[in-house]
């Protein structure tokens, strides 16, 4: 008998430990674009965290620049399970988001510090419908969009008939102001830069450094025109099935890393001007308030379009866009 229960107890103390000689729990991460853009470098950053805080419990395995899922079916491939985690810009996807595009409207940011933590709290503050489905550890944007240019650009009127690459919104903002938006793909803007078939383009800066744009565009015109907002989702499902403990370290890290990522890409837009101007000579223009004013009052129609179109998805446009500036003011020096 006393054998039996010792055999016994063997064997369920065997059983009780498999979980654990099972090896961690692994986790697919999907990112859309190269390894060094800032999303990636931010995936790369909350990886090394979760690894961490877990003590190796979670291991997470990134594919970057599109190898497990690309960006426009990043929302339907983490709810089908093809990735654990994805992130996404919402701008890549007109209408499955209309409560967080508001963040990607020109109303004004200066940093992506200040928009990624306006965009969580507006998050947090009306839990939008459009990511029932998924579950969100973090939310942050792009730095504000500027033009790089050929030619300089240092009023209003020196956007008129302006052959610009611009994509999305920027697209829509450079319309508004008169200019000639010229959609292709980013890595080729070079070449067309280089054949005339641009005369610049309109983007966050770090690529001045990290496409080297600042051989091509001798000026800089800061205009913070607008962001574009991304989010990290995972699947619910996946999300449900981790210990209560793995839970609460990826709850934890979601405001965390949101402010990480719009401090990085800030001080990396700080560097990559630096680098431009000491490498190239590039200069930076900066416009004043009276055409600042000029140009948001060309752009106010953008921002009631949105209006129109989130309520008709059932979002109070209002409250969120007053909660949008309240929040800006709040966090912008």
């Amino acid at each position: 008998m006393i054998l039996a229960i010792g055999v016994c107890c063997l064997v369920f103390g065997c059983l009780g430990a498999s979980p654990a000689l099972a090896g961690p729990i692994t986790l697919r991460y999907a990112n859309f674009p190269p390894a060094s853009t800032f999303p990636c470098v931010q995936m790369e950053r909350w990886k090394k965290e979760v690894e961490k805080r877990t003590d190796g419990q979670v291991s997470i395995e990134t594919y970057p620049g599109g190898t497990l899922l690309g960006a426009k079916n990043m929302l339907r491939g983490v709810m089908k399970g093809q990735a654990d985690i994805g992130c996404l810009c919402m701008s890549y996807q007109p209408g499955v988001f209309p409560m967080t595009t508001v963040a990607e409207l020109p109303v004004g940011f200066a940093s992506s510090a200040v928009a990624s933590r306006v965009l969580y709290e507006l998050y947090r503050m009306h839990t939008p419908k459009e990511f029932a489905k998924v579950k969100v550890l973090a939310l942050f944007t792009s730095a504000p969009t500027n033009i790089m240019s050929r030619v300089p650009v240092r009023s209003i009127t020196d956007f008129t008939g302006l052959e610009l690459r611009a994509s999305g919104m920027a697209s829509r903002v450079l319309d508004r102001l008169g200019a000639t938006p010229v959609s292709m793909p980013m890595p080729e803007t070079p070449e067309a830069l280089q054949k005339g078939l641009v005369k610049g383009l309109m983007s966050s800066l770090e690529v001045m450094q990290d496409m080297n744009f600042a051989e091509y565009c001798p000026y800089v015109t800061r205009t913070d025109f607008q962001v574009y907002p991304f989010a990290v989702i995972m699947n619910k499902r996946a999300f449900d099935r981790l210990p209560v403990a793995v839970q609460k370290v990826l709850d934890d890290l979601i405001l965390e890393q949101s402010v990480w990522t719009g401090r990085y890409m800030d001080e990396h837009v700080l560097d990559s001007l630096a680098w431009s101007q000491k490498t190239y000579g590039v200069e930076t223009i900066t416009l004043d308030r009276e055409q600042h004013a000029l140009m948001q009052e060309k752009l106010a129609p953008l921002i009631e379009e949105w209006k129109a179109k989130a309520t008709d998805k059932g979002v109070d446009a209002e409250a969120v866009l007053a909660d949008l500036y309240r929040l800006r003011d709040t966090y912008q020096p």
